[in-house]
């Protein structure tokens, strides 16, 4: 489909402006690059058809990423549809053990500590339920067949419940500000994107040269009018193939977010509203008691750094691929950490200081034969190594213990490997 609103004949004076305006959005908009495979678990499938395209006035890419950024919605409820589909191999069951699951804990040995519970959002398909009454009132309810699971943010105070296992876990900051608590939120889901909301303002942080951006014309999403905002990588070598953001005609807020892989096929990110209502939720929406005979665990913020075990998450915020240029150093939080190259073509480099992974050729036995199976042997000048893929982020880990891993191609991490040299 043709551009929506689009016009080829952009003059320089214009460029520079959009340019301006898309850093003042900067909060909002960054190529999907990710430090490790583990970030890159956050995938959905296509879900959500329209009842047909709504006629609404025309805009410009601009103009969108504007809207967007000046969205301040602060009451909704509404259900989210999230599916995952990285096509990642079958491990029977050892992810869920090495996610913790069966040892039933996360970081405070709670089976309801965010911190492990809301990456089951990385694998599946699941239908949560969210709430929201400005800043100081949030709860995220991840619904299973026989359970569910919610997060309760209600001013000071943070509950996270699992019904399946009658465990909650709390944490209360008497001095949270709604700003500390902002960031808790976020801190809570174990920073992963829960919403269509969370997932474009990842996608749309560094909009640069590298990327463009279109108005792709216009849909129905959960009986709303909306615009489709198209962002597609410029750069060659980058597994993404393009990010679709339906957002709001008249409040700005995203209500479908679609990442397509490269490759082709399904989607690998698809989340989306399927009923949203933008009036105030009920106060008791954002009670929560725990049950007669649940257990409770406390949080122990002394050790998180913060509401819900933030920790020094902010601090890792400035060392997001793509914020630098050319293996610029990334902070004393992360030091050997490098970025190489920009925009979509991002790669993140570091030395685990060690030896590579165990391989059948290195003797590494049964472990070496498992670890083989699930990954490419590949070669150059930088030695040899394994290369570990999704459809969406893919990571080398050389022999002599170098990791690279991005958004990119196996022939990208090789270039990258070997240009290290």
């Amino acid at each position: 489909m043709a551009p929506y609103g689009s016009d080829d004949s952009t003059t320089e004076d214009e460029a520079d402006d959009r340019r301006g305006g898309r850093q003042k959005a900067a909060r909002y908009v960054v190529p999907v690059a990710v430090v490790g495979v583990a970030a890159a678990t956050i995938g959905l499938v296509p879900a959500f058809a329209g009842s047909g395209d709504p006629d609404l006035p025309k805009v410009s890419a601009q103009q969108l990423i504007e809207k967007i950024a000046a969205s301040d919605v602060q009451q909704l409820s509404g259900t989210v549809k999230i599916s995952t589909d990285l096509g990642l191999p079958d491990l029977g069951g050892l992810e869920s053990s090495l996610g913790g699951a069966a040892t039933g804990g996360g970081r405070d040995g709670s089976s309801a500590d965010p911190s492990s519970k809301l990456m089951e959002l990385a694998s599946g398909t699941h239908t949560l339920r969210v709430a929201s009454d400005g800043e100081d009132k949030q709860k995220l309810s991840l619904l299973d067949k026989a359970a569910e699971y919610s997060v309760i943010h209600n001013g000071d105070e943070v509950w996270a419940y699992d019904s399946k296992s009658n465990e909650a876990y709390h944490v209360k900051d008497a001095a949270a500000s709604s700003d500390s608590a902002e960031k808790g939120a976020k801190g809570r889901s174990g920073d992963v994107p829960a919403t269509p909301k969370e997932l474009a303002e990842e996608a749309l942080k560094a909009s640069d040269d590298t990327t463009s951006v279109t108005v792709d014309g216009t849909a129905r999403i959960a009986g709303r009018d909306a615009y489709k905002l198209l962002i597609e990588p410029k750069q060659s070598g980058s597994t993404v193939g393009a990010i679709s953001i339906a957002v709001d005609a008249k409040t700005g807020l995203p209500l479908k977010f679609t990442l397509t892989p490269a490759s082709g096929g399904a989607a690998v990110v698809d989340a989306g509203f399927t009923k949203v209502d933008f009036s105030r939720p009920a106060a008791s929406t954002f009670d929560f008691t725990p049950p007669k005979g649940a257990k409770v665990t406390e949080g122990d913020e002394s050790k998180s750094g913060g509401p819900a075990g933030r920790g020094d998450v902010d601090k890792g915020d400035k060392a997001r691929p793509g914020s630098g240029k050319g293996g610029e150093d990334l902070g004393k939080e992360f030091q050997g950490l490098n970025v190489i190259g920009e925009g979509w073509s991002s790669i993140a480099q570091f030395d685990t200081g060690g030896e590579g992974l165990p391989s059948e050729n290195a003797g590494g036995g049964d472990a070496g034969r498992f670890l083989d199976s699930l990954g490419d042997q590949v070669s150059g000048e930088f030695g040899s190594g394994t290369v570990f893929s999704t459809r969406l982020v893919n990571a080398l880990i050389t022999d002599d213990g170098k990791v690279y891993a991005g958004a990119v191609t196996k022939d990208a991490l090789v270039k990258a490997a070997d240009a290290a040299k």
